[in-house]
C-alpha cells in the first residue's frame, strides 16, 4: 500500500507545482483556452471535419478518425462514471468542469486519439497541440497526472485499435 500512497502523494505534488505555473496570467490564459477548446472533444471533432472537407481523397479516413476520437471520448466518460475519482481539491481550479469526476481525463483521451488518428494522416500540428491540451488540465488544477496519463493511454489505444478501419482496410475474419 505504501507504493500507492507514494503515487498519490506524487500526483498531488505535481498538480500543485503545475497549478502554480497558472499564477502567470499568460499561462493561465493559455490553459483556459486549451481547456475550453478541448471540452467534449470539440477541437478534435472540428479538426477531423476540416480534414475531411479539405482532403477529399482521404475524406473517409478523416471521418473514421473523427469517429474514433469521438468514440474514445465517450469511452472515457463511461470509465469516469465507474471509477468516480474526485477532482483535485487541494488546488483552486482555473476552469469550470463539466463533471465532478477526474479519472480518466476525457480531454487527454480525445487529444491522444486525435494525435494518433490525425497524426497518421499527416496532421503534424495535432500531436504537439494534443500534448498542450493534456498539460493544460494539470495547470488548470482539474486533473492529477495519473488521470491525464490514463486518458492519453486510453485515447491512443482506441485510435491504434481502429487504425485499420480508419484507413478503410476491410476486415476479413
Amino acid at each position: 500500500m505504501d507504493d500507492l500512497d507514494d503515487l498519490h502523494d506524487m500526483d498531488h505534488r505535481i498538480v500543485s507545482a503545475l497549478r502554480a505555473c497558472g499564477t502567470d496570467p499568460r499561462v493561465a490564459g493559455a490553459a483556459r483556452a486549451l481547456s475550453w477548446a478541448g471540452e467534449h472533444a470539440a477541437l478534435w471533432l472540428a479538426a477531423g471535419l476540416v480534414g475531411a472537407a479539405v482532403d477529399g481523397r482521404r475524406r473517409g479516413a478523416w471521418l473514421r478518425g473523427t469517429a474514433l476520437t469521438a468514440g474514445a471520448h465517450l469511452v472515457s466518460m463511461g470509465v469516469k462514471r465507474v471509477v468516480r475519482r474526485p477532482r483535485p481539491a487541494h488546488v483552486e481550479p482555473l476552469v469550470r468542469t463539466a463533471g465532478r469526476h477526474s479519472f480518466p481525463s476525457s480531454h487527454a483521451t480525445s487529444a491522444a486519439a486525435a494525435a494518433v488518428a490525425f497524426g497518421a494522416l499527416g496532421a503534424r500540428a495535432v500531436p504537439p497541440l494534443a500534448a498542450a491540451v493534456c498539460v493544460s488540465r494539470l495547470v488548470a488544477g482539474v486533473h492529477y497526472p495519473s488521470d491525464v496519463a490514463a486518458g492519453a493511454a486510453l485515447g491512443a489505444l482506441t485510435a491504434r485499435l481502429g487504425a485499420r478501419w480508419m484507413r478503410g482496410e476491410a476486415h476479413h475474419g
